[in-house]
């Protein structure tokens, strides 16, 4: 389960369906991910903690520390 991508969701009072979009998915497939019914890529770990302006190891609850890395520019 991945409680914390459904708090920050709730925090910035979106629906499911609107970080389905950010996604690019639906938001079945989005609900999967916040009950941990399916494991969430990478790729989409990453887009994740970009949006929420935290650290993947925070949305894995690695940390409790919310706080991003230094994150690379990308070119």
């Amino acid at each position: 389960m991945y409680p914390r991508i459904r708090h920050m969701r709730e925090d910035k009072d979106l629906a499911q369906a609107d970080l389905a979009k950010v996604l690019h998915m639906t938001q079945s497939g989005y609900s999967r991910y916040e009950i941990g019914k399916n494991d969430i890529p990478t790729q989409v770990l990453k887009t994740l903690a970009i949006f929420h302006n935290t650290s993947v190891d925070y949305l894995l609850e690695l940390t409790d520390n919310p706080e991003p890395y230094e994150r690379k520019k990308i070119k």
